[in-house]
C-alpha cells in the first residue's frame, strides 16, 4: 500500500481513538506503532531510544514541574480566595466591579499557575457562589470565570509556551516576552467588555451593596491588598522579569519561583504538611501526563515521517491559494476547528510538528507565529461542545447553572479572542515589540 495512504489512515485512526475515549498518550503511541510496523522500515525505529532520551534529558523541560509546583501551591493554599475578596471589595461599588476583580485574579493566577483546570475550578468554587448571591447574570458569571481561567494559556510562564518552544525549536525567553503584550491585550479587552456591559446592561453585573462594603474600611482593605495581592504579583514579576530580561534561564527562574511560592505561603501561615503533599502529588501527576504525551509523540512523529507524511503535508499547503497568508489562515482555521473536539496538548503534538517545518521553510517569524498558535490553542478551552474550561466549571458549579448558561456566557469572550488573534495577525509588532526592545530578536 502507498505509504502516504497509510499516513492518512494513521492520522484518522488517531482522531478516532481519541474521540472514543482512549487516553491521549496511548492513542498517539498506539496509532504510531501499528501503522509504523506495517509501512516503515524497522531500522528507522532504532532512532526511537535516542529521541526519547533527548526528551527526558531536555534541560528546558525541567521548568515544567517547577512552574506547575509554584502554581498549584498558590492555588492549594487558597491565596486566590483572599485576593478575590480584597479586589472585589476595592472595586465593588461600581457595576461590574466583581467581574473585573475576577479577571485581575485570573491574570495573577494564570501568570503563576499556567494550569487552566486549577484556575477555573478555583475561581468557580470561590467566585461563582458570590456572584450568584450578588445577582450577577448566570451567563455573564460563567463566561467571565471560564475566560479569566484560560488566561494562563497565553500569559507566561504558560505550559503551552514552554512546549511550543520545544516543538518549534525557539528559545523560551523570546516567546515569553512576545506573549506578554497579547496576553495583557486580551485581558484588557475582557475588562472593556465588562465595562461596556455595566454601562448598557448594568442589571447583569450589579455592584456590591453598600452594607457589605461598609464591613471593611478603606485602610483595612489596602492593608489586606499588600498582604495577599502584592506578594504573588511581586513573585510573578521577579520570575518573568528575570527570564524576559535575560538574567536567568527559564529553569533557574522556575526554581526560584517555586521557592518564592513556598516562602509566600509559609509567611501567610497557610503552609501545612497536607497542602505540601497535595501539591507534590498534583505536580507529579500533571508532569507525568505531559511527559508521557511527549514520549508517545516521538513514536507517532517517527512513523509519520517514515510513511512520507511530511511530503503529504507540504503538498497540501502548496495547493492552498494565497501564498504565506493563505497557509497561515488555513492552519489557524484547522487549529480552531480541532479545538472544538481536542485538547491543546493533543493538537500541539499531532498537528504542529507536521506544519511548523513548512513555515520554517517560508522564513516566517516563528516567534510571531508561535503567539498566534498559542492564542488559537487558548480558544480551544472555551469553544463548545468540548471546551475543557466549560467542563471544569460545570463539574463544580451549583445545580442552578445550566449548560446553556455556560455556552451563552463564553460566546462574547470567544469573539473577543478571535478579534485579538486578528489584531496580532495584522499588527505583528503587538507580539514582536517587547522581544525586539529587549534585544531577543
Amino acid at each position: 500500500m502507498d505509504p502516504q495512504i497509510l499516513a492518512i489512515m494513521m492520522v484518522v485512526s488517531l482522531f478516532a481513538l481519541i474521540l472514543l475515549g482512549v487516553p491521549v498518550a496511548f492513542a498517539i503511541a498506539g496509532a504510531g506503532l501499528f501503522f509504523g510496523l506495517i509501512g516503515v522500515d524497522m531500522n528507522m525505529f532504532n532512532l526511537l531510544p535516542a529521541r526519547i532520551f533527548g526528551v527526558l534529558t531536555n534541560y528546558t523541560l525541567l521548568a515544567i514541574p517547577l512552574f506547575v509546583f509554584m502554581g498549584i501551591l498558590l492555588e492549594k493554599s487558597r491565596l486566590a480566595e483572599k485576593m478575590l475578596d480584597v479586589l472585589g471589595l476595592l472595586s465593588g461599588k461600581k457595576p461590574g466591579g466583581m467581574a473585573i476583580a475576577i479577571i485581575v485574579v485570573g491574570i495573577l493566577m494564570g501568570a503563576s499557575t499556567g494550569i487552566v483546570g486549577a484556575t477555573v475550578v478555583t475561581l468557580t468554587m470561590i467566585a461563582l457562589p458570590t456572584l450568584l448571591k450578588r445577582n450577577y447574570s448566570h451567563s455573564v458569571s460563567c463566561g467571565t470565570i471560564c475566560a479569566s481561567g484560560t488566561l494562563g494559556q497565553i500569559l507566561p510562564p504558560s505550559l503551552v509556551l514552554i512546549l511550543l518552544a520545544d516543538i518549534s525549536g525557539e528559545a523560551i525567553g523570546p516567546l515569553f516576552a512576545a506573549a506578554l503584550m497579547p496576553g495583557l491585550l486580551l485581558a484588557g479587552c475582557y475588562i472593556v467588555y465588562i465595562v461596556l456591559l455595566s454601562k448598557f446592561a448594568p442589571h447583569h453585573v450589579p455592584p456590591i451593596d453598600e452594607e457589605e462594603r461598609s464591613l471593611y474600611s478603606k485602610k483595612e482593605l489596602w492593608i489586606e491588598f499588600f498582604k495577599s495581592v502584592a506578594p504573588p504579583f511581586v513573585l510573578i514579576f521577579a520570575v518573568l522579569g528575570s527570564i524576559i530580561g535575560g538574567l536567568a534561564a527559564p529553569t533557574e527562574a522556575a526554581s526560584m519561583g517555586a521557592i518564592g511560592a513556598l516562602l509566600i505561603v509559609f509567611l501567610s501561615k497557610r503552609l501545612t504538611l497536607d497542602i505540601l503533599k497535595e501539591t507534590l502529588f498534583e505536580t507529579m501527576k500533571v508532569t507525568g501526563m505531559i511527559m508521557f504525551v511527549l514520549i508517545a509523540s516521538q513514536v507517532f512523529g517517527l512513523s509519520f515521517r517514515g510513511l512520507e507524511g511530511d511530503y503529504l503535508v507540504e503538498d497540501l499547503f502548496a495547493a492552498i491559494p494565497g501564498g504565506m497568508w493563505g497557509s497561515i489562515i488555513f492552519m489557524m482555521l484547522v487549529l480552531f476547528v480541532l479545538g472544538f473536539f481536542l485538547e491543546w496538548i493533543e493538537i500541539s503534538y499531532i498537528v504542529l510538528p507536521l506544519v511548523l517545518p513548512i513555515f520554517h521553510a517560508m522564513d516566517i517569524d516563528m516567534i510571531w507565529l508561535g503567539i498566534l498558535v498559542a492564542l488559537n490553542l487558548q480558544s480551544s478551552f472555551l469553544t463548545p461542545p468540548f471546551g475543557w474550561s466549560l467542563f471544569f466549571l460545570k463539574g463544580v458549579a451549583p445545580k442552578e447553572i445550566k449548560t446553556m448558561d455556560i455556552y451563552k456566557g463564553v460566546l462574547p469572550f470567544i469573539a473577543i479572542q478571535i478579534i485579538v488573534i486578528g489584531l496580532v495577525m495584522v499588527f505583528p509588532q503587538i507580539a514582536t515589540w517587547l522581544p525586539k526592545a529587549i534585544g531577543w530578536m
